[in-house]
């Protein structure tokens, strides 16, 4: 279903992983990699991420986070140049009992390009952490339109 567009693996078919494995790179092997550089870096990552797997629709955003294993995504509130997004996971809720800085700045990236892409304009998103999810806030300036 998504096809990277300078690769030829197919992702079109599921192969399960354990949660630890999961868990291993994200919250231990790539904070020893990143260290203080982590959120910059996973934020820019997301960004590359977004052009390599370009996306035409709110759906298909939807759809590749659930795929991608980080949760599923609900739109919480939409104004004129502002969306939030919920992120929910049985991960995110797991990670809270034992993680204190989980940094969900790979999907902000993410979506920051996804949106900057659909709507042809200067892009940022940032997280938040809420009780029971994570929130996105994805804003935009219709006047600074990119090429």
């Amino acid at each position: 279903m998504f096809k990277k567009r300078t690769n030829s693996i197919d992702y079109s078919h599921e192969i399960e992983t354990t949660a630890f494995g999961y868990e291993f790179y994200r919250e231990v092997l790539i904070p020893e990699l990143l260290g203080s550089e982590q959120p910059a870096v996973l934020y820019w990552t997301g960004k590359e991420m977004a052009r390599q797997f370009p996306l035409s629709t709110r759906e298909e955003i939807v759809d590749f986070f659930q795929r991608a294993g980080w949760g599923k995504l609900s739109i919480a509130q939409e104004k004129k140049n502002e969306v939030t997004f919920d992120l929910q996971s049985a991960l995110i809720t797991e990670r809270r009992k034992t993680s204190r800085n989980a940094c969900y700045q790979l999907e902000a990236g993410f979506l920051a390009e996804q949106y900057q892409n659909m709507l042809r304009c200067i892009t940022e998103a940032y997280e938040t952490d809420k009780k029971n999810e994570i929130q996105f806030t994805v804003k935009w300036d219709p006047k600074d339109q990119i090429e």
